[in-house]
């Protein structure tokens, strides 16, 4: 079963707005990311406990706390970014999800990851271990720049870090923006697969694409997903009008045109969604 989410802030930075639209698709649960164009980890209490009464009286929930957690260089400081994991953490637990999407670190300025590999793997040990003390899943995401933005590092990456409380992220147009093969990044992903981010991409674009016409080979993914028994959710981060490092922006317009897409794609491959 593939229960549908979205990082809403792709709609409007409005968490208002963000609410509206995803109920007239259809889709109850929120990858949280930011609201008023603010990121999760940076909001206040008083704020946070307002998002989430929002969510109470509208009946949703969140897929996942999806926190920046790994998105700065490897040679920068570990202790103050992990004080934001234990907030993520304290996040998470706040709003009733056991899942927090992070990242492996981007490379030190002017040096190559056969410095940093061995940094990198303790680092993500260590946030796994408290993940799992925790009664926390980390879905690592193959993002661009990334440790594990490749097949063969991601794989590096799952080798070494084994852990109930470390799993795969996948997202297709990731690997295609990379210059990936992304069915290779599937393969990679799959024996660890616990979460997945639907968003296509044309290799050179700024933007992604409707689910399906992209070169992310969505519904090759999704068909062997649905064969293999996946239960668990799927995101959708369109990126229709523009993204990056921070998020991306579709807008409320195109945010439904995504989802129907994609709904069409899992139906397509026998799959059944709520």
């Amino acid at each position: 079963m593939f229960t549908l989410s979205a990082f809403a802030d792709e709609i409007s930075p409005d968490p208002v707005e963000q609410v509206r639209v995803l109920k007239a698709c259809g889709i109850s649960h929120i990858e949280f990311r930011s609201i008023d164009s603010t990121n999760v980890l940076a909001l206040s209490d008083a704020r946070i406990r307002e998002f989430k009464a929002l969510l109470d009286d509208n009946g949703m929930a969140l897929s996942a706390i999806g926190s920046p957690i790994g998105k700065i260089r490897i040679d920068e400081p570990f202790a103050p970014h992990l004080d934001k994991f234990h907030r993520a953490i304290e996040l998470a637990h706040l709003f009733g999800t056991p899942n927090i999407r992070v990242f492996s670190y981007y490379p030190a300025d002017g040096s190559d990851w056969t410095l940093w590999r061995n940094v990198v793997m303790d680092r993500m040990r260590t946030k796994a271990d408290i993940a799992q003390r925790n009664g926390i899943v980390l879905f690592h995401e193959n993002e661009h720049r990334i440790f594990g933005d490749s097949p063969e590092r991601l794989a590096d990456l799952f080798s070494q870090v084994v852990s109930p409380s470390l799993k795969a992220a996948y997202d297709a147009a990731n690997f295609v923006y990379c210059g990936y093969d992304p069915i290779v990044g599937w393969e990679a992903s799959k024996p660890h697969l616990g979460h997945l981010h639907i968003k296509d991409w044309k290799h050179g674009e700024t933007h992604g694409s409707i689910a399906g016409t992209g070169e992310g080979r969505i519904p090759e993914s999704i068909a062997d997903a649905v064969k293999i028994g996946y239960d668990g959710f799927a995101t959708l981060e369109p990126h229709l009008l523009g993204g990056g490092p921070t998020g991306g922006v579709t807008g409320p317009e195109l945010f439904p045109e995504a989802v129907r897409a994609f709904r069409d794609i899992l139906a397509a491959a026998g799959g059944r969604s709520q």
